[in-house]
């Protein structure tokens, strides 16, 4: 095995050290972020940083990067009475939601991307009308992490998703769905169906579903 400490990471370069440390979580979620400014002016940002937190209230949170410089995302939520919505990414949106990482000054990226915002049941902020499941949520609290970074928490008001992505037992299906998980900064990656697991207990080696 190949042996990196914290000294050989902070003596790397930059673009090398971003593509490394981003990679070490793993397979992560993809998530366009929807929002929009008071003047109504939308926002939409791909996310790769959203956990779930809590479900009983449900709640997710999600980390930004430091606000040294202009946020959109996170000016919007906190002008916005706090809301936004998390949208799952298509395969085949995969480019067009890379795109929204671009810097986009005074143009929405729902139309420079080529996404529809759809306003859904009064919500303030904008849902992407291409993704098979979206999440409206008003943020409750936020916390400053030591690197600058914030982690946004918030708690789940609405939630519009295809009728095939819900199984009996409320897991989701989101294979059916055609959605992708998030590499290092750029990578996405077609899920496949998952092995799944009874309720683990001392004693009974987990036996696949």
């Amino acid at each position: 095995m190949q042996h990196i400490t914290a000294a050989d990471i902070t003596a790397f370069d930059k673009i090398y050290r971003l593509n490394f440390v981003n990679g070490l979580p793993g397979f992560k979620p993809a998530n366009l972020v929807g929002t929009a400014a008071p003047d109504g002016q939308t926002n939409l940002a791909i996310f790769s940083s959203v956990l779930h937190l809590g479900s009983d209230p449900a709640v997710l949170g999600m980390v930004t990067r430091p606000t040294t410089v202009p946020r959109h995302t996170y000016q919007n939520i906190k002008d916005n009475g706090g809301c936004y919505t998390l949208n799952h990414v298509p395969l085949n949106l995969t480019a067009q939601a890379h795109y929204t990482s671009a810097n986009f000054e005074d143009e929405s990226e729902f139309e420079a991307c080529g996404f529809t915002a759809d306003m859904r049941d009064g919500f303030p902020a904008p849902y992407v009308a291409q993704s098979p499941l979206s999440i409206g949520l008003r943020l409750k609290e936020e916390h400053s992490i030591f690197n600058g970074t914030l982690l946004l928490v918030g708690t789940v008001e609405h939630v519009y998703l295809r009728p095939e992505a819900l199984r009996p037992d409320g897991t989701l299906d989101l294979v059916a769905l055609g959605e992708v998980a998030i590499s290092g900064l750029d990578g996405y990656h077609a899920v496949q169906p998952p092995v799944r697991y009874g309720y683990a207990r001392p004693g009974q080696f987990p036996r696949a579903l």
